[in-house]
C-alpha cells in the first residue's frame, strides 16, 4: 500500500492535534504516511521530501506547524502538489503560526485551515482528492450525511429540556 496523503509535522509534539487528520484518513480508508520534518532543523530532508513526493504518489500534503510555521510554505514552494497548512497553537493562541502560513508570496499557494483544525485538512483533503474518484465522492455524502444527523439529534435533544421561559 503506497500512501496518498502525506502528513507533516514539525515535531512530534503536533502529533496530538494531528491524530485527527490521521483517524479521519484512516476512516475513509485513504493510505497516509505521518512524518515529522522541520524546515528549520532538517531543511535537506524537508527538500528530499518535497521534490519527491510527486513521484511517491503522494497527491495531497497536509503540514502542520507552530511559531514561525515555515514548513507548509518551504515544502509548497518545492513541489506542484497542493499542501494544506495547518497552524498550530504553541504560542500567541496560534495566530502566529496562522499568519505565518495564510500569508504566502503570489505563486506559493498553502490552503490554511483554522488553528489546530486538522480533522477540516483532512477533509479538504479528500475533497481534492474525490474530484476524480466517485467512491470518494460518496463516501464524503455519506460523511456529511452524518454531520447533518448529529445536529438534527442534537435539536431533538434540546427540545427535551425545559426551562419556564423557553419558548421552543
Amino acid at each position: 500500500m503506497k500512501p496518498k496523503v502525506s502528513i507533516i509535522m514539525g515535531s512530534t509534539s503536533d502529533l496530538p492535534v494531528m491524530e485527527k487528520a490521521a483517524v479521519l484518513l484512516n476512516e475513509f480508508e485513504i493510505p497516509f504516511e505521518i512524518n515529522a520534518l522541520s524546515a528549520h532543523r532538517t531543511p535537506r530532508e524537508v527538500e528530499t521530501f518535497a521534490t519527491n513526493a510527486q513521484k511517491n504518489g503522494i497527491k495531497v500534503i497536509i503540514a502542520a506547524a507552530g511559531m514561525a510555521a515555515h514548513l507548509p510554505g518551504v515544502i509548497a514552494s518545492m513541489t506542484t502538489i497542493p499542501v494544506i497548512g495547518v497552524p498550530i497553537n504553541s504560542t500567541l493562541d496560534g495566530m502566529d503560526a496562522l499568519l505565518a502560513i495564510v500569508q504566502m508570496p503570489p505563486g506559493i499557494p498553502v490552503a490554511t485551515v483554522g488553528i489546530d483544525a486538522s480533522l477540516n485538512a483532512a477533509i479538504l483533503a479528500v475533497q481534492i482528492m474525490a474530484i476524480e474518484d466517485e467512491q470518494l465522492q460518496t463516501k464524503l455524502k455519506v460523511y456529511k450525511e452524518g454531520l447533518k444527523k448529529k445536529i438534527v439529534e442534537a435539536n431533538e435533544q434540546l427540545s427535551n429540556i425545559k426551562y419556564v421561559f423557553k419558548t421552543n
